[in-house]
């Protein structure tokens, strides 16, 4: 089927997107996946449209900025039909590649609200917001789901809904919002929407690696690939994505090259004035991802969230990635399953958003 999205970069090869993630995916951190190998589509994180909103500085800049050579979509989230309209309508000024609907994102404090995955509750209010953003947006409509609320009780009535208001994209996390990021998703969920759907379906959820993103676009059919998480660990992922598909040699990086990555991180993470105080936990939320690839003892994870200064921090990479031989070793393919991203003190997982 032929791709109903703007130009492909990668021609003849599966498409795959940046999900949106909140303090995330920004202009920065898409400029440096931009240099490590870039996803065919970028996604915003979420705009909140409510009755007093405007158009959000930051994700305008990520859209204006966008000099990565890859298409932009902006995601909304809200409940409201006329002002999300009206937020499309702003959006539209501004070079994107469509609109995404978000309807997953499952961080109790924004579901709770009835917006994002909470929305799944209210197949009747969806219908009324994906009708005025159906005629608001002249590129291409997307949506970003997972299969329900607390089961798939809705998921025949949306799939019904996406091809009534001829939604062109449509990406799919494997969970329900109860669910949080917990458990393993159930990929039979893609594999459903893509028989019942029209459009392209992107597989999303626990796409840890290349090898294992062919494998799910394998079981479930999905026209391609949408990856968050896993790609603030491994920035390589999706060239090594298009390499495996390609059939050639699939780049391995080493520690060396994730601890120039982490400089790359320390640079878009930085702000003028920004003091290390405020610094440090923007980095550590960041290399609690990263760190879960670099030795399966956690000794890196748990002597960097220790650190108390940029100085510290970078000392302790230089320890645990470069000296003593260590530079050579290579970056696991895949996240070690006996490490936990995130401490609680840091921000517990589930107040934290991709859909």
């Amino acid at each position: 089927m032929p791709l109903a999205l703007p130009a492909q970069i990668t021609p003849g090869q599966p498409p795959t997107a940046l999900a949106p993630m909140q303090d995330i995916t920004g202009a920065s951190f898409m400029r440096l996946l931009g240099r490590c190998g870039p996803p065919d589509y970028y996604f915003t994180e979420y705009y909140r449209v409510h009755e007093s909103s405007r158009l959000d500085v930051d994700i305008a800049r990520a859209i204006e900025l966008n000099d990565t050579g890859r298409p932009i979509f902006a995601q909304l989230i809200g409940e409201d039909p006329f002002h999300m309209g009206r937020a499309a309508r702003e959006l539209a000024r501004l070079p994107i590649a469509g609109i995404d609907l978000n309807l997953g994102c499952p961080a109790p404090k924004v579901y709770r609200k009835n917006v994002g995955g909470g929305l799944l509750r209210d197949p009747a209010q969806v219908d009324r917001i994906l009708a005025v953003l159906r005629e608001e947006s002249p590129g291409t409509l997307s949506v970003k789901m997972r299969y329900g609320f607390d089961g798939d009780e809705n998921f025949d009535t949306f799939m019904e809904m996406f091809a009534r208001h001829s939604v062109d994209l449509v990406s799919l996390h494997a969970r329900s919002v109860r669910q949080l990021y917990r458990g393993s998703p159930d990929y039979s969920y893609i594999a459903r929407a893509v028989n019942a759907l029209p459009c392209p379906v992107l597989a999303n959820g626990d796409l840890s690696s290349a090898e294992k993103a062919a494998a799910v676009l394998a079981q479930s059919e999905a026209h391609g690939a949408m990856i968050g998480r896993p790609a603030v660990r491994n920035p390589w992922i999706f060239r090594q994505f298009r390499e495996l598909k390609a059939g050639g040699e699939v780049f391995r990086p080493t520690l060396a090259d994730v601890r120039s990555y982490i400089e790359l991180l320390w640079e878009v993470t930085d702000e003028p004035g920004l003091s290390d105080d405020k610094h440090i936990p923007r980095m550590k939320k960041l290399l609690n991802f990263v760190a879960l690839g670099v030795d399966g003892e956690g000794a890196f994870l748990r002597a960097m969230r220790l650190s108390a200064s940029g100085a510290e921090l970078m000392a302790i990479c230089d320890e645990h990635l470069v000296n003593k031989g260590r530079s050579a070793l290579p970056f696991a393919p895949d996240a070690h399953p006996n490490l936990i991203a995130r401490p609680n003190h840091e921000g517990p997982l589930e107040d934290s958003c991709e859909g």
